[in-house]
């Protein structure tokens, strides 16, 4: 399975998760099979709020999951719509977000969870 991290910077399983989805810079995909990450670049990080489009980027990656700390509804629900489930996890690397996931300690991100502006984080 691949995992989609919206992170700071490409430094391998110490990159920092972004605090928010869409304005990362880069995307970690991580592949729970393989043990292995890579990086893409965001080209939709600048944006105004709830404008960004990163899901169909996502999509053509395989990634099936993203985990993230924050997100607003219309990405949850268009990721959720492409078959994608967006998953909020509270871990500062990507490395810890794994253990995270692996130990089933993520929620499922949902109107309760998600942002309503850029300074939620």
């Amino acid at each position: 399975m691949k995992l989609c991290l919206p992170v700071q910077e490409a430094n391998g399983m110490e990159s920092v998760i972004f605090g928010h989805f869409g304005s990362a810079p880069f995307f970690a995909l991580y592949d729970t099979e393989k043990k292995n990450v890579a990086f893409v670049d965001n080209g939709v990080a600048e944006h105004e709020h709830g404008q960004c489009m990163p899901v169909d980027a996502i999509r053509k990656t395989g990634a099936e999951a993203v985990l993230c700390r924050g997100m607003g509804l219309r990405a949850a629900n268009l990721l959720q719509e492409a078959g994608i489930t967006p998953f909020m996890v509270e871990a500062t690397t990507i490395s810890e977000a794994i253990v995270h996931y692996e130990a089933k300690n993520v929620s499922v991100l949902d109107a309760g969870k998600a942002c309503q502006h850029h300074d939620c984080h």
